[in-house]
């Protein structure tokens, strides 16, 4: 790959990403289901669970819960329907910033990327949540398929959680 393939590359890995934010966000599921392959790996067993990067809980006066192995997804058709579960009728804003692409072969590459979200539950949710701003990071695999980069795994870690109880 020479250095224009290389960096067209990278440039559409950051419009995929984008697609991603933006989808979520509309709740636009089909689309979003567009940007991963079939057999995707999912992980946010660690998003509730905010800790330094060597891995010690940092808001010690508020104990995060351990991580979770039942938010480690399969699939696309399971992330869908988890998204539909958790985020139908909650208003959200998904920023991503800084991003570290690494082409690890013509058809594979890796990402890391600072993140932003809140979340808006409606007033009659059951959730025990009103809002919630997170801070954090997603690791990412992509891999072209058909001229398309798209994702193949996900990590989604939190360094900080601010949230407002009902």
């Amino acid at each position: 790959m020479n250095a224009t393939e290389r960096l067209e590359a990278i440039e559409a890995i950051k419009r995929l990403k984008a697609a991603y934010f933006r989808t979520m966000d509309m709740k636009d599921w089909e689309g979003f289901r567009d940007l991963f392959i079939t057999d995707c790996t999912i992980d946010t067993s660690e998003a509730f669970t905010p800790m330094d990067a060597a891995g010690k809980p940092i808001e010690a006066d508020r104990p995060a819960p351990p991580p979770n192995n039942d938010f480690i997804i399969r699939g696309i058709d399971t992330f869908i329907a988890a998204q539909h579960f958790h985020l139908d009728g909650v208003s959200t804003v998904h920023h991503g910033h800084m991003p570290e692409i690494d082409l690890v072969s013509d058809d594979e590459a890796t990402g890391l990327w600072a993140m932003e979200d809140k979340l808006r539950w409606p007033a009659d949710s059951a959730n025990p949540m009103r809002e919630m701003h997170g801070y954090g990071h997603y690791r990412e695999r992509y891999v072209r398929v058909d001229g398309r980069w798209k994702i193949a795994s996900l990590k989604l870690t939190r360094i900080r959680i601010d949230m407002v109880m009902k």
